[in-house]
């Protein structure tokens, strides 16, 4: 098999700012690998936050040895040594190839239903509280919201949100409070009927996630807590819910293990993403029958997405049928 890597500049339709920064363009690597008569395609996008980038991705597999002629070898191609988002990368283009030799959908593969996908939420990230408004009316009668807080300002600002919005509303403070502020912005948001709040607090602290918790009626996920299977014992208790996220966790075979470990842990489960293109965003939403909620809005945010896989129904996810991961280039009919 031969694998080639290219990046995707992919400019945003708005500046998008979360607690930690802003981005006006996804950099993004997109991985195809060729078995001489399909090709399956991949996509990495690493978060500095976990200490990766496109250059390390790049530099990992143009440093790795031949990966042999079988797509079905995974635990042999995509080992724990292997950097999560490098992993990522070749694992959904495998999975891809994999799909396109045996002629089905990757939901098909797994065994999964895929009438039973969740409605994605539409993610809108911090600005000023008029363009966050203008934001939220951009987004019409989309079923879930999801609001980036952690400035400052979330109260009137979810005021303000919720007198125009009228469906189902999320948070998202990105680690960007202390657990005293999480309690006191939570309990004075309580009317507001938000959905969950999505980790409040820096990653590292579960009997800080415990104590928050206990204090708020509206549920408690993670995200920068839960990376991977190996996160989510400790968090067991302290939290409602875990985000999902391929890059974060190596791939579909890591998002497989933290679905049934958070199963296990009696967790509910979302898919979450970053802003990526439709091939990355079209692997976790193959999985997406099997979990509780969905964010897998990326190539919303995007003003063109050069690839097309799954789409939306009304915000619900609509599997493709083709083969594999069934995404082509935007404007193409097949890969």
């Amino acid at each position: 098999m031969e694998l080639e890597l290219a990046r995707l500049a992919m400019p945003l339709k708005h500046t998008f700012t979360i607690a930690r920064g802003s981005e006006d363009v996804a950099t993004t690597v997109c991985f195809a690998l060729s078995d001489g008569e399909h090709v399956g395609l991949g996509e990495s996008a690493p978060v500095s936050r976990y200490h990766e980038s496109c250059d390390s991705v790049e530099a990992y597999w143009r440093a790795f040895g031949p990966l042999g002629d079988d797509p079905f070898a995974l635990q042999q191609l995509l080992t724990d040594s292997t950097p999560p988002a490098a992993r990522t990368g070749l694992d959904i283009a495998l999975h891809d190839l994999i799909g396109k030799r045996l002629g089905i959908p990757l939901w098909r593969y797994f065994g999964l239903d895929p009438t039973r996908t969740p409605y994605t939420s539409f993610t809108v990230g911090i600005d000023e509280p008029q363009k966050m408004l203008e934001k939220v009316r951009e987004v019409g009668d989309h079923p879930v919201l999801k609001v980036k807080l952690g400035m400052g300002n979330e109260i009137e600002i979810l005021r303000a949100i919720r007198g125009i919005y009228h469906g189902t509303m999320r948070i998202d403070a990105n680690e960007g409070w202390t657990p005293e502020q999480a309690v006191e912005i939570l309990r004075e948001i309580e009317p507001l009927e938000i959905e969950f709040c999505e980790q409040p607090i820096p990653a590292g602290s579960p009997e800080k996630l415990r104590w928050i918790k206990e204090r708020t009626k509206i549920p408690i996920v993670t995200d920068e807590d839960s990376r991977d299977a190996r996160d989510l014992p400790k968090l067991y208790g302290c939290v409602d819910g875990i985000n999902v996220k391929l890059v974060k966790c190596g791939g579909i075979r890591g998002a497989l293990e933290m679905i049934h470990t958070a199963r296990a842990c009696g967790f509910k489960i979302m898919l979450g993403c970053m802003v990526e293109s439709g091939i990355l965003q079209t692997a976790a939403g193959h999985l997406s029958p099997l979990v509780d909620w969905a964010d897998l809005d990326g190539a919303f945010l995007l003003r063109e997405n050069p690839f097309v896989g799954m789409t939306y129904r009304n915000g619900k996810i609509v599997l493709p049928e083709d083969p594999g991961l069934g995404v082509h280039p935007a404007g193409a009919v097949a890969i």
